[in-house]
């Protein structure tokens, strides 16, 4: 018996879309003599369809596309993933499909409701098994959590199952695909059943589905890896209750996972969304450099319009570094220097601000001056301006409200500044992209005389490390001082984070990596007082 893994990248609400894919898909699995295909979690709506499901059109629109593609589907079976409203109820679903008609549905019994989930709001949970049989051999079906607490497979092994089949739509973070082995061996040695784990990919806002579909035999080793952040149509030869293995892709390094993420998250927020093209301000700085290597590698040179608007503080290396990068990856450019509209807005503000010293609030004007710059260009053109910020700087403030936040996309948003670096080398170590001096000159805001980054920041390292155990990890600041570092260090860096949740609110959304970014995964009041012991 041949089982296709269908690995699709689904847009959330475009029933009549992902229909026609997961049709096509069947149909050429199918023709490849596939007896099942599996697709993943959701995947006749897209996930997470979020507060569409609260609306009875979409529920309604969702049953009538599922009876049309059930009568296309002949000579060969179908599991997919779709809302179902029964009894009052709306259930987190897998239908069976076969011979032009659905036999049997089965609803989600684990709904997660922490992190970036809260299938809870919408769903109810069930606690039946489902257990179907196909030539020869009984089939268990689980639906993503189901899949990380021990009781749902069990009970499908009670009920007849003799191999598991997951559908899944797990958001990517560093280290997931290693969690999701883990977690699923154990579910495979507790019942000493084969299991597939098919998984949905591509972007949807800040969630990125890395797919990374793979199939584990009975003893828990892995007989077939899929590709991570690409559709895939692949086969599992089932013989004797069990897969046949295949050769297995090499595991691809964090760094160049992180990439394809970044990659994959912004190419479908432009795409899906119906932007044309995308602008950004380039400064000369590391950040900005691999926010535009990302951008052509995911949209093309073609489509991209970098302006550099450089004032009386900006070297004149950071001009060249910034122009050798532009001509490096072959986009178009615009130099706007904004010393002219600088000193105007200055001269406007003469009066209000006699007597008063130069402080931040010029330093401010000139990144204001630079987002007015580039959120011009997009209304002109319905172009999409991509912020450059990183999550170290989102995380501290050190970032300008309707300045260099002004935006329609953080990229960065979720990339520690350590792991800017490490990204920037990765991305040279494929072709010359960003020139090597920006890499390694010293940061800078350039928004006075000698600055640097450190001026106002603890070195980088330091406050990376402090922030994942505040952010990431909910350490106490004594805790985190435990851990070796400063008291100094510790207070200033988590008082900044806790002073800035104004600001990230009004932030643009942006590519989660990491286990916990500023977005869905954190929520935190932004007026509070912490006053305990």
């Amino acid at each position: 018996m041949k089982i296709a893994i269908a690995q699709f990248n689904a847009t959330v609400g475009d029933l009549t879309g992902n229909a026609d894919k997961i049709i096509s898909l069947t149909k050429q699995a199918k023709a490849d003599g596939a007896s099942l295909v599996i697709t993943p979690e959701l995947g006749l709506c897209g996930y997470p369809p979020e507060d569409l499901l609260f609306r009875q059109d979409f529920i309604i629109a969702n049953q009538k596309i599922l009876i049309r593609i059930a009568a296309s589907v002949t000579d060969i079976a179908l599991l997919i993933g779709h809302p179902h409203y029964e009894n009052g109820k709306l259930y987190n679903a897998a239908s069976l499909i076969q011979h032009g008609k659905i036999t049997a549905t089965y609803h989600k019994q684990i709904l997660p409701n922490y992190s970036v989930f809260d299938e809870e709001r919408y769903f109810e949970a069930d606690d039946q098994p489902f257990v179907f049989e196909l030539e020869g051999v009984r089939y268990g079906v689980m639906i993503c959590a189901d899949g990380w607490e021990p009781v749902p497979a069990q009970k499908a092994k009670e009920a007849g199952a003799e191999f598991l089949l997951s559908l899944n739509a797990s958001p990517y973070h560093m280290d997931k695909l290693e969690m999701r082995y883990e977690v699923l061996i154990d579910r495979v040695k507790e019942t000493g059943l084969p299991l597939i784990y098919a998984n949905l990919v591509g972007g949807q806002d800040e969630l990125v589905f890395d797919g990374a579909s793979f199939v584990l035999d009975s003893q828990g080793k892995i007989t077939h890896q899929l590709p991570s952040f690409v559709e895939a149509l692949d086969y599992v030869d089932v013989i004797n209750k069990q897969p046949v293995a295949t050769a297995i892709i090499p595991a691809l390094s964090v760094e160049a996972m992180v990439y394809n993420a970044l990659k994959l998250g912004l190419a479908d927020y432009v795409n899906k969304n119906g932007f044309p093209s995308v602008v950004l301000g380039l400064s000369g700085g590391i950040d900005s450099a691999l926010t535009l290597a990302i951008a052509v590698d995911a949209l093309g040179a073609d489509r991209i319009k970098v302006l550099m608007m450089s004032s009386q503080y900006t070297a004149s290396m950071s001009v060249d570094d910034a122009v050798e990068m532009a001509k490096l990856v072959n986009v178009d450019y615009s130099l706007l220097p904004i010393k002219s509209l600088f000193e105007t807005f200055k001269e406007a503000l003469s009066e209000e601000f006699k007597g008063k010293a130069e402080d931040t609030t010029e330093e401010n004007l000139q990144a204001r001056i630079r987002g007015m710059l580039l959120m011009a260009l997009s209304n002109k053109f319905g172009s999409i301006v991509l912020t450059t910020g990183n999550k170290s700087e989102t995380a501290v403030g050190y970032s300008t409200l309707y300045g260099d936040m002004a935006g329609g996309f953080s990229l960065l948003k979720d990339i520690p500044k350590t792991l800017v670096y490490q990204l920037a080398n990765y991305r040279n170590s494929l072709s010359p992209a960003i020139p090597e001096r920006i890499i390694t000159r010293p940061p800078s805001a350039e928004l006075r005389d000698d600055q640097t980054d450190q001026d106002s920041l603890p070195p980088y390292e330091i406050l990376d490390a402090i922030m994942q155990a505040y952010v990431e990890d909910d350490l106490s600041l004594v805790d985190i001082i435990k851990l070796g570092y400063s008291e100094t260090d510790v207070k200033r860096v988590t008082t900044l984070i806790d002073r800035n949740e104004y600001k990230r609110r009004q932030a643009p959304i942006g590519v989660r990596i990491t286990q916990r970014g500023f977005g869905k995964d954190r929520r935190y009041p932004i007026t509070c007082k912490l006053n305990f012991n």
